[in-house]
């Protein structure tokens, strides 16, 4: 028994590291007594991703949040390939998206670590690795990035980690021209690994020539796809140095030292660069060593030319810049920087032999994970839902002819009883998700994201919800827990329940 355990130790570690994982995703997208239920940002992130893939599974390249408007500015690569299985299998795009793509990436994640890196280490960094938020009684993202544990919330970036491990064992193999291919297409995948990606070729092609050959093809891949999906490449990002470390000091959900953070403003403010630079030297060091924890140990490895340029430039591209829509965004360049300290990691603790201090390194890396999921995946009852009636509200209107929704602007109530149903709880495109029909305007928050300027048609849809201005593109209205009468401008009811009221155009 003890020598089968040795023998499949890689897997054992895998396997029960992918069960880990995926508790971030597979209870979430199930029915239960009070309906479809929805834990840490599944409600918002995820449902926006269900929306895209069923838009894309009819053909469509329209934004389903923003009806008659081309998608833009946003990488499809993930959903796209969701959207595809969705259509091939017909499995439902929910399913998909929570319980059948996040064990299949999480498992792929961390074979292709083990291929790459031979250490039992490194996989275990890159799927448990922690911070120290925890030795404060404070959250995952205390120090503004998320960790291991929550990879699959953001399924494009755990579908670019294996594409970046897929492009380094090729590169290992001193194959050069799929790598750039591959290191390419992550234009669609997630921008920031492109750029990252980019970077480490060039910086490894200093010392050898054949990622100089990877780098040549990955800008000839990525530079048309990039245009083509960002028109407006030029208000992407602004300069803003400094900005994680001050709101990391200053926010009452991150590190919360508004001391320290009124001062770094001040000195900002006031030209006092000889206060100011140590100041912010500080909260550098701070948030540096608190996100990583003990991936620390990285720095004793070397001589990872990729590696280390993905580390440093994924450090510094949020430092300097912001992107604009949300400002927090661009935090996702450090995810990467987690990753490869974790790669690098593991490969530096595999030549210690110190077997107490690798008992001590587990203890302290795992409590983060614990953490995460003990307050945020496994409690029982979640923050979000759509009730069983909404949900029988939607049916309906899937069955309907193609047309478009218009659906009243969220309200968010922090206060309402969770689970709150989803226009109580934000913003979010779970109408064009699960109605299958185009929406004329729903979540703002991804809409600011991908630049598109949503405030003009907020008002017409509340135009038309207070003063019956008809809005022509128009097909259905869907009406949740709200007194409203369209008859009087060509609408009648078609679907009515306690919690919905569905209209038709006449």
């Amino acid at each position: 028994m003890l020598s089968w355990a040795k023998r499949y130790k890689p897997w054992l570690l895998i396997i029960i590291a992918t069960i880990v994982w995926s508790l971030t995703m597979v209870k979430s997208g199930w029915l239960y007594d009070f309906g479809m239920g929805f834990w840490g940002a599944n409600g918002h992130d995820g449902v926006w991703h269900i929306s895209l893939i069923e838009s894309l599974s009819r053909g469509s390249l329209e934004i389903p949040i923003f009806a008659g408007e081309a998608i833009k500015n946003y990488h499809i690569g993930f959903d796209l390939l969701l959207a595809g299985l969705h259509v091939l299998t017909r499995i439902p795009a929910v399913n998909l998206y929570f319980q059948v793509i996040p064990p299949i990436l999480a498992l792929l994640i961390g074979a292709l670590t083990y291929k790459l890196t031979k250490s039992l280490w490194s996989v275990f960094f890159v799927y448990f690795g922690g911070n120290w938020a925890w030795v404060l009684g404070k959250g995952e993202s205390t120090f503004w990035s998320h960790q291991s544990i929550s990879t699959l919330i953001n399924p494009p970036f755990a579908l670019s980690l294996i594409v970046l491990l897929a492009g380094l064992i090729l590169l290992q193999k001193k194959h050069y021209l799929l790598p750039g291919i591959l290191f390419g297409l992550l234009v669609e995948i997630k921008i920031y690994a492109a750029a990252l990606a980019l970077f480490g070729l060039l910086i490894a092609g200093l010392k050898n020539r054949g990622y100089l050959k990877s780098f040549c093809v990955a800008l000839l891949v990525a530079v048309p796809l990039y245009l083509a999906a960002v028109p407006n490449s030029g208000k992407v990002i602004v300069f803003q140095p400094g900005w994680y470390l001050e709101t990391m000091m200053g926010f009452s959900d991150r590190l919360n030292w508004p001391r320290f953070a009124s001062a770094m403003t001040n000195y900002r403010l006031a030209g006092n660069w000889l206060k100011g630079i140590p100041a912010h030297l500080v909260a550098l060091t701070i948030f540096f060593v608190g996100n990583l924890g003990t991936r620390l140990i990285f720095l004793r490895k070397k001589n990872d030319l990729f590696s280390l340029a993905v580390i440093f430039a994924g450090l510094a591209a949020p430092m300097l810049f912001l992107q604009t829509g949300t400002s927090w965004n661009s935090i996702q360049f450090f995810y990467y920087s987690l990753f490869f300290s974790g790669l690098l990691a593991g490969e530096a603790l595999l030549k210690i032999k110190n077997l107490k201090l690798k008992i001590i390194i587990v203890l302290l890396t795992i409590p983060t994970t614990w953490i995460t999921l003990k307050d945020i995946y496994l409690p029982s009852r979640p923050p979000a839902q759509i009730a069983t009636l909404e949900l029988e509200a939607l049916k309906f209107l899937r069955t309907q002819p193609a047309g478009v929704v218009l659906v009243p602007p969220a309200i968010p109530d922090p206060y309402a009883p969770p689970p709150r149903p989803l226009y109580l709880y934000e913003s979010t495109s779970y109408v064009s998700a699960f109605s299958n029909h185009p929406v004329y305007f729903e979540d703002q928050g991804s809409l600011t994201i991908t630049g598109y300027a949503w405030q003009a048609r907020q008002q017409q849809v509340k135009d038309f919800l207070t003063k019956n201005i008809d809005i022509k593109a128009v097909s259905y209205l869907y009406i949740p827990n709200q007194k409203f009468d369209a008859s009087s401008i060509g609408f009648k009811k078609i679907f009515i329940n306690p919690d919905v009221t569905i209209w038709s155009r006449q």
